[in-house]
């Protein structure tokens, strides 16, 4: 599976976040730098879960506990960042 750019790769992880956490808000008005858990978004650790779970199943990349997963759920640029590692180390 190829990719999009990290551009579009940020808006669909947004649009899965939305989807994935049932948060009724548009994803034009999460910044690409808000944090996603605790602060920011204000996701729990089962929503964090669930973008794990939709993140491994959609674009192949497991997201470990502790400090790979605080990097990953900083924000959606993070996010898309370290899928985009993962998948270069993987190739």
């Amino acid at each position: 599976m190829t990719l999009p750019d990290r551009t579009a790769l940020i808006a669909e992880l947004k649009a899965m976040i939305l989807k994935e956490c049932d948060l009724d808000r548009d994803a034009d008005s999460i910044p690409d730098d808000m944090v996603l858990v605790a602060e920011g978004l204000e996701l729990d650790s089962l929503d964090a879960l669930q973008i794990s779970l939709a993140v491994k199943e959609k674009y192949a990349v497991r997201i470990e506990g502790g400090p790979d997963a605080r990097r990953a759920f900083a924000s959606t640029a993070a996010l898309a960042d370290f899928i985009i590692a993962a998948r270069q180390a993987a190739a």
